[in-house]
């Protein structure tokens, strides 16, 4: 099955991570066909013949709901064009928050996503550090559930830091912080906190010391970057060297880039699942996961195993 023909697919605003995938993997994208309405429909429609070929489609389903809709046309095409198989690579899976129902009368976001995915003809899906692990078991196809740890620790280890200490900015991640100190021999130290509503802290309290310890906080991803920026200012005001964050998918809505800019944080290291404009903050660094990608890309065409491309 290895002499299969592969097809690389873009979603429009994933163009530039698709591209870095595609050059590592060693073949050129697909060209797509976009029809756009005065009323703002769309309509993408491949440009080349897959009948009987792997397909992959590449796609963040980060807002606004149209990238997720264009995902799931590309995915009808791709189908309704006999492909063979279709194996939608979405770094950063939107609406992964809404994993449970956590109030009366309220959406299983995530669910739902998988579903239409799997209506659309989905056959597999490649995705990076869900907010919610329990989302893979949403699907009743294969999900390739990667870490960006992959990348987040070489980077860490070439910082060269002294009395290293890991630290999750909230319970939720306490497991992922852990999981991290024992790759990197360092310590772990937890902020406890408490919310009113979304993307608002009301309290917060560490659990751990930090005094003249280098800190990393790490996530899975950073929204408005409040409760980072107020993490960082307990860690500083704890005794704290320096505290650095590192997350996988840098949503930054709001004014995450000015928070980040104007808090005691070193740097933000981030990936480039979800476009970033560093431009507007001097503090963030991206680090591309285009070739881990690529290879677990390659290692699915060949039926190869992918178990060494996981480190936590």
């Amino acid at each position: 099955m290895a002499d299969q023909a592969t097809y690389l697919f873009s979603t429009r605003t994933s163009k530039v991570l698709a591209e870095k995938i595609s050059k590592f993997y060693g073949q050129n994208l697909g060209k797509i066909n976009f029809q756009e309405f005065s009323d703002g429909e769309f309509e993408p429609a491949l440009d080349e013949s897959v009948r009987g070929g792997r397909v992959f489609l590449i796609g963040s389903t980060f807002p606004p709901a149209d990238n997720l809709l264009e995902l799931l046309l590309m995915m009808d095409a791709a189908k309704r064009a006999s492909a063979k198989s279709i194996t939608v690579v979405i770094p950063y899976f939107g609406l992964a928050r809404q994993d449970r129902k956590d109030k009366p009368r309220a959406p299983i976001g995530a669910k739902l996503v998988a579903n239409l995915l799997t209506a659309a003809g989905a056959t597999r899906v490649m995705t990076m550090d869900l907010h919610a692990d329990q989302i893979q078991g949403f699907f009743e196809i294969p999900v390739d559930h990667l870490y960006a740890s992959t990348i987040f620790i070489d980077y860490i280890k070439s910082l060269k830091l002294k009395n290293l200490t890991i630290a999750s900015p909230d319970m939720g991640g306490a497991k992922r912080a852990k999981n991290y100190a024992i790759h990197l021999g360092a310590e772990v130290v937890i902020a406890y906190k408490e919310r009113k509503k979304a993307n608002i802290v009301e309290e917060m309290f560490l659990i751990g010391d930090v005094r003249n310890r280098n800190v990393i906080l790490i996530d899975d991803m950073i929204d408005t970057a409040g409760t980072l920026c107020k993490a960082a200012d307990i860690l500083m005001s704890s005794g704290a060297k320096s505290v650095r964050a590192m997350a996988t998918h840098g949503v930054l809505s709001g004014k995450a880039y000015e928070n980040i800019e104007n808090s005691k944080i070193t740097e933000v290291i981030v990936t480039d699942t979800i476009p970033i404009k560093i431009e507007l903050s001097s503090k963030i660094k991206v680090l591309s996961c285009a070739s881990l990608f690529a290879d677990v890309m390659k290692s699915v065409h060949k039926h190869q195993s992918i178990s060494d491309k996981f480190i936590i």
